[in-house]
Order: structure tokens, then sequence, then C-alpha cells
């Protein structure tokens, strides 16, 4: 078994929290997750993040503050996270998609999503954006950034477009979903998530088909 995280992850407090506490537990205290393969999500990200490195927030949506893409795939680490005013073990660690400079010295957090359908789905990912708006804040190294602004920048699927001679694709539709800032609500979740990895095992979730299916494998493998 591996050993206890030091880093929380700011997906996690989106996908995670909102799943098997008991998955959760286990893999922040011993480093045992089910194994996932996504083997296009990956590139498909990485290439929406690229098309846009150096470009202006009107070359990708009307709606957007003005700005210009400042960054693209940068990792960021906070100070540790204080529960009851002392140092937890975690910090915030991850890696944002773009990060946008406003011409007044601030900068704004865009999360790229690629979905099937057009969906606002900024109220679940907003600790995910404010974790990482956290650690820009409140860098463990360097010089902190302000961040004025959090959003969802979304390619949805439109039709399918080409030829044999240019070669073929997918079209997409763009949408932008601004997140508002709320600091007090990622502290209440950053308490949360630190106070469960910190403590005992959790029941494991009834929805959980990981848990499930482990404990429905260990029970036949007994019975053999």
């Amino acid at each position: 078994m591996g050993e206890r995280r030091s880093n929380i992850s700011p997906s996690d407090l989106t996908f995670s929290w909102d799943g098997c506490h008991r998955c959760l537990w286990l893999y922040y205290n011993h480093q045992v997750k089910a194994p996932m393969f996504m083997p296009t999500v990956g590139e498909l990200a990485d290439m929406q993040e690229k098309y846009f490195i150096g470009a202006s927030t009107a070359d990708m949506h009307p709606d957007m503050p003005a700005g210009k893409v400042f960054d693209h795939g940068g990792w960021v680490q906070s100070t540790p996270i204080q529960v009851d005013g002392k140092d937890s073990h975690l910090a915030i660690r991850g890696k944002y998609d773009l990060l946008i400079e406003f011409p007044d010295g601030t900068y704004g957090i865009i999360d790229c999503k690629m979905q099937a359908r057009a969906s606002d789905k900024s109220s679940f990912y907003s600790p995910q954006l404010e974790a990482y708006a956290f650690a820009l804040e409140n860098p463990a190294k360097g010089e902190p950034k302000k961040i004025s602004v959090l959003g969802i920048y979304s390619w949805s699927l439109d039709r399918a477009s080409g030829n044999l001679t240019v070669g073929f694709g997918y079209r997409v539709n763009a949408a932008w979903y601004p997140v508002d800032r709320d600091p007090i609500a990622l502290q209440k979740r950053l308490v949360d998530f630190v106070t469960v990895v910190n403590g005992d095992m959790p029941e494991s979730k009834q929805s959980c088909d990981q848990c499930k299916y482990i404990a429905d494998r260990n029970s036949i493998v007994k019975s053999i």
C-alpha cells in the first residue's frame, strides 16, 4: 500500500467528493484507486487548450471578458490548508487548463470541457475552479496572482464535417459559463474533505459500483 497523499487534486473536490467517501478515503490514505481508461479524452482536451495559446478571449467567445490567454497547462500548489486555525498535512496541487491575463493585472482561470451536448455545470465545477484560484492566490512558492474571473469554456458536438480532400472532423459549438467566486464555500468543502480523509474509514456509498463489485467478487471467491 502507498503512503498518504499530501496534495488534494482540485478535481477530487467535485467528482470524488460527490462519489463514494470510502473510495476517497482509501485513495488519500493508501493510494488505492480503481484504474480508469479514457484514451481520447486527454488528447482532445490538450488539442482544445493549445488551439487558444496566445489568443484573445474575443477569439473564444463574445461573452468572455476582454483578455488574453497567458498560459496553458500550468501546475500550481498552495500553502497547507488550514483547519481550525492549524495547518493540515494537505495542500492543493493541480494543473489548470487556461490562465487568462486581463488589462487590470488580474487573471482568470478557465476550465475547458468537451461535451456531447451543451449544458451549464458551472455550480458543480465551482469548487474545482475555486481551488485553482486559492492555489494561485496562496502559492507555496512564487508571487501570488489575483484571480478575478472563473469560468467553464465548453465545446459541444454539432455535426460531422469535411471530405476526403481536406479530411474529416467534427464541428463544435462554443459556450461560456462564468462561475461566481465563492471562497467561503471552498473553505467549507476543504474542511469537510480534510475531516473525512483524516477520520476513520467511512461507510461505502450504497450506489458505489466499485465497492459493490469488490464485495460481490470477494463473496464469490470465498465461496469457491
